[in-house]
């Protein structure tokens, strides 16, 4: 089996077994605001279960790694979803793997189009946060409270992930 996976333009189609595309290529919008701004309505829900279960907003500052990318760890999340929205639009990298009995399968690979957000939903196993060739910053909605919303998985081999042909780290 090979253990390489080329990362590929994130679409709703493609992405939709494993969250919501954040974007504005969206058909629920409206004005608003005396007409001086466009709404993109309930792009995502978030997802949040268990006892002291809240929607919470951070910051998160990422450091690009080195493509092509050698996967060795996922993560998934048991009591909410997790939505990442780059604040400065550059494209970034999406790695996530369906579900088999408990354990993450064979990734799949995506590169965010400028300003494209993604929504993992709850239990999803994606690979970590992955700007591409500089520091990104990043709105996250997750879930806050009690429990252990943290799941990691160390694969037993790694995978290469590569980016498309023609497309550049240093976005």
């Amino acid at each position: 089996m090979s253990r390489v996976v080329t990362a590929r333009p994130l679409t709703r189609a493609a992405f939709a077994p494993y969250g919501d595309v954040l974007d504005t290529d969206w058909t629920n919008h409206y004005p608003i605001n005396a007409g001086r701004c466009e709404r993109f309505h309930e792009l995502a829900r978030i997802d949040a279960v268990g006892e002291d279960a809240r929607a919470i907003l951070s910051i998160f500052c990422g450091t690009p790694y080195d493509m092509p990318l050698t996967l060795t760890l996922v993560e998934r999340h048991p009591l909410g979803s997790q939505a990442f929205m780059p604040l400065d639009g550059r494209p970034f990298l999406v790695v996530v793997c369906p579900d088999e009995d408990g354990r993450p399968g064979r990734p799949e690979a995506f590169v965010t189009a400028p300003g494209q957000g993604v929504n993992y939903h709850r239990n999803v196993w994606h690979g970590v946060l992955t700007p591409l060739g500089q520091p990104q910053n990043f709105i996250v909605a997750d879930r806050g409270g009690s429990g252990n919303n943290l799941e990691e998985f160390i694969l037993d081999e790694p995978f290469t992930i590569e980016l498309p042909e023609g497309a550049s780290h240093e976005q």
